[in-house]
């Protein structure tokens, strides 16, 4: 009978190295598949009006995978992010006589205060972004609810507040513009910038981090206001897109972000991502919808809004397990 021994230690890195890029490449091999199913099937899924259509409602969502991914990146999580939305989203409209900039600059600074709190408390009081951010979401939720008076905030539509959400360039939706703007400014900062290492860095050790003397605090507290700061983008154009700013939305947009975040190969426990495949995340969880919208179009399927969070819920789970089977080596060798 032989001693079960430790799995060597170089297995388990490789592994762990390996995972992301497998996920990563797998993702994006999906997303093709999907557009390749789509396109074969229903007449109309590459036109440019379903194209934008799909880019420019899952602009919101990107938006706040993009600054949740950074969070994610540190070890963290953010589950304030709908909340927040829906609190800029009211913020936007109530500014929104007063045009675009006003708005947006006021609702996104709304926004980015919130996240700055929540990096503060989790980066100086050393509370768990779980437990902070939990409470931010309450508190966030409670503020749209103030503001609002628990109602929709119609929008004001003539001083171009809603050409954001609504107009176009040359065909190009602003907000699919915007969001790959986003992505494309996350990615030079995560690959070419000192914060990007410094966000890696931290969600790989975060004591070593400061053992090297890394600004680990000020690192944690930016990646929160920058989650803030893009989920403010993304409220104001949900109040643009849909003349309204609405108190009771957000729901359940912190699981897409999550599942877009997890999806695109970015690990939970930290210190590896990807921007670009982040990207590919919301791009695949959005074209997923727009199959099943195609599906009931043709009356194959009958499915309901709200089948959509139970499909987000199972979505994350698988993936999250295959996450796991693939980070995880073996802990024992067994003989005979």
């Amino acid at each position: 009978m032989s001693v079960p021994t430790p799995a060597a230690p170089g297995r388990r890195t490789s592994r762990l190295q390996a995972a992301p890029l497998i996920q990563r490449y797998g993702v994006l091999l999906a997303l093709g598949l999907l557009v390749l199913f789509g396109a074969l099937r229903y007449e109309g899924f590459l036109s440019a009006y379903n194209v934008f259509t799909v880019l420019s409602y899952n602009s919101m969502f990107g938006l706040v995978a993009l600054g949740m991914a950074f969070v994610i990146m540190t070890g963290g999580i953010d589950l304030s992010v709908g909340s927040v939305a829906a609190f800029a989203s009211v913020v936007a409209a109530v500014l929104s006589p007063h045009g675009l900039w006003p708005a947006l600059l006021g609702a996104v600074a709304a926004a980015t205060l919130l996240g700055l709190i929540n990096g503060l408390v989790i980066a100086y009081l050393k509370i768990l972004p779980f437990i902070t951010t939990l409470a931010m979401l309450l508190a966030a939720r409670g503020l749209a609810l103030i503001f609002s008076n628990n109602q929709s905030v119609s929008a004001d539509t003539d001083h171009g507040f809603t050409t954001f959400g609504q107009g176009n360039v040359g065909g190009v939706p602003y907000t699919a513009i915007v969001l790959f703007a986003a992505f494309l400014i996350g990615m030079v900062v995560l690959r070419l910038t000192r914060f990007g290492r410094h966000v890696l860095a931290v969600g790989g050790n975060e004591e070593a981090a400061r053992l090297m003397g890394l600004p680990v605090e000020r690192t944690l507290v930016w990646v929160y206001v920058l989650s803030g700061a893009l989920a403010g983008l993304a409220g104001v154009i949900l109040a643009s897109q849909f003349s309204a700013g609405q108190p009771t939305e957000g729901l359940g947009w912190e699981l897409t972000a999550i599942a877009a975040v997890v999806v695109g190969g970015t690990l939970l426990t930290g210190g590896s991502g990807s921007v670009g495949s982040t990207l590919v995340g919301v791009l695949l969880l959005g074209i997923i919808f727009n199959i099943l919208n195609f599906e009931n179009g043709r009356g194959t399927l009958t499915l309901s809004a709200y089948w959509q969070s139970v499909i987000r819920g199972a979505f994350l789970l698988v993936v999250v397990v295959l996450q796991n089977r693939l980070t995880r080596g073996p802990s024992v060798k067994e003989g005979s």
